[in-house]
């Protein structure tokens, strides 16, 4: 399984906040920010910040997106 944040970035662009503005918001790092930019794995208290900030649930921020064995994203 395959963790995706599009729904996050979709949030941050329905609210007008940009990335860094919202990383300041936060208090989470701008390396933090580029994890999440490329759906890298990042730790249960950042998205923890995350959902606090944005007052949403974590569904509200991402999905899980199933792979077949072979690895391509079915």
């Amino acid at each position: 399984m395959k963790v995706c944040y599009n729904k996050f970035f979709k949030l941050l662009i329905d609210r007008g906040i940009r990335k860094m503005e919202f990383a300041k918001m936060a208090g989470i790092s701008q390396n933090t920010m580029a994890r999440l930019s490329r759906n890298q794995n990042v730790s249960l208290d950042v998205l923890g910040k995350i959902c606090c900030t944005l007052d949403c649930k974590i569904n509200d921020i991402l999905e899980f997106i199933s792979e077949s064995e072979d690895g391509k994203i079915i």
